[in-house]
Formats: structure tokens, sequence, C-alpha cells
């Protein structure tokens, strides 16, 4: 069993998000003045924490494309919606992308992350003995949940390995939700007892952080088996503003 963390962060707050006006690609704000207090919050969380890969948009906060609703506000998409007589989270503006091709951006991401995992995985086999080192799965465990999950030396009912990777990914709302969609509906990710699935179709907060731990059985053979751990969490912003 090959085993790696992910951990997935919504950008800090921008004056945008406050004032509900789409953004995406065409429009690179920076954060706010919250916004840079809700980062420097999450880092300071996350401080202790080993990761061995991390990614982050190349804009300042995100990118996704909007079309012709870049830069106006959520109401006059939902006006456009209405207009052509659909449902605003299903209706695509001219020139945006679908939820279809978003969730499918998720994917590649999602597939591409886990051959480059599995592939370094295997080359560090060859050059190393034994089970993989659980001091990544320990510096998560001080801050998350893990409960049965964690396969550290205090738990010696679990048999499962070491996790060979924890990734970090800094990335948007409607991006996340996406792909948290596709784990969900396409490979099946489990959900702790406390949150259900209506609360996994939602938008994360700004700086909202979840985890998942991604399970290889059979190498690149099969789908991996993905465990939510927790989503969406603000510890650390400890009754902070929060943007939806």
């Amino acid at each position: 069993m090959t085993r790696f963390a992910l951990t997935v962060v919504r950008h800090g707050e921008t004056r945008l998000n406050k004032e509900k006006i789409i953004q995406g690609q065409g429009v690179d704000e920076p954060l706010s003045e919250t916004g840079f207090k809700q980062a420097a919050a999450a880092g300071i969380f996350l401080n202790n924490v080993k990761f061995t890969h991390v990614f982050s948009s190349d804009l300042m906060r995100t990118k996704q494309k909007y079309g012709v609703a870049e830069g106006r506000a959520l109401s006059e998409l939902r006006a456009m919606a209405k207009a052509a007589g659909e449902e605003c989270p299903m209706f695509t503006p001219p020139g945006g992308e679908t939820l279809d091709q978003v969730k499918m951006r998720g994917k590649d991401f999602f597939d591409i992350l886990c051959q480059l995992i599995l592939q370094e995985a295997g080359q560090n086999e060859q050059f190393s003995q034994g089970a993989p080192s659980n001091c990544l799965e320990t510096s998560l465990a001080e801050i998350f949940p893990l409960g049965k999950t964690c396969a550290s030396e205090s738990n010696s009912d679990s048999d499962a390995p070491g996790l060979v990777a924890s990734v970090l990914v800094v990335s948007h709302g409607a991006y996340m939700k996406s792909l948290f969609n596709y784990f969900l509906t396409d490979l099946k990710c489990s959900l702790p007892s406390t949150l259900n699935k209506s609360e996994l179709m939602s938008v994360s907060p700004n700086t909202g952080i979840s985890l998942f731990i991604v399970n290889f059985e059979k190498g690149r053979e099969v789908n991996p088996t993905i465990q939510c751990v927790c989503m969406y969490l603000q510890d650390h912003l400890n009754g902070g503003t929060e943007t939806r």
C-alpha cells in the first residue's frame, strides 16, 4: 500500500470576495488586509506540519475562467443565468468554463499528482530499506483528527504503512469544490461521521483547510481510495472574519 496526505487550503479573502464580485483568471486581485491576516494565521497553524510537495496558483490568489462575468457582481451572474433560463451554479457565462471543464482540470491535476507520488515512492524503495517514516503523519496528527487513519508508532493496532508524501495545495474555492466533487462522486471518498455530503459540496471559506488521505492498494492499476479527515477547518481563525 502507498499512502500520501493531501492538504488543500483556500486563499485568503480579497476585497472582491467581500464585495461578492466574481474573480477568475482575468482578475488578479490581491489579498485584503483581512486576507493577509487569515493567510498568516493559516501559516502559523500549519507551521510544524512537514510537507514534501507544495502547489499554488500562479495568480495572486487563484486561477479560473468566468468569461464575460469576470469582474462583475455575483448578482449580475445570477441575472444572466435567470435570463438564460438556468440555475446559477450550473450556468456557464459566454467565454467561461463549464463545471465539467473545471472538474476535469481538477481530475487531471490529481492524476498527475498521483503519478508523481507513485513514481517517487518507487524510486525511494530502490535506495532505502524498511517502511516509510511516520514523521510526516506524526506532524499532521498534532493538529488534525487523524484517528484510525494514523499509522504512528503509538497506534500499534494500525497495519497502515507510513505516508510516503505530504502535499499542500493552495487553491480557489470553486476549483476546490469541483475537485472535492470528483473525490466524492467518482472516487467514492469516505467522510468523517461529523460531515455530510451537503457540507462537502459547499464552497470553502477563505483559508479553510481540508485534509485527505489517499491510498493506493495496487499501485496505478486501480483508482485510489480517499478518506476525508476534515473539511474546511477554521481553527486557526479563532473567530476572525470569513468570507465564503
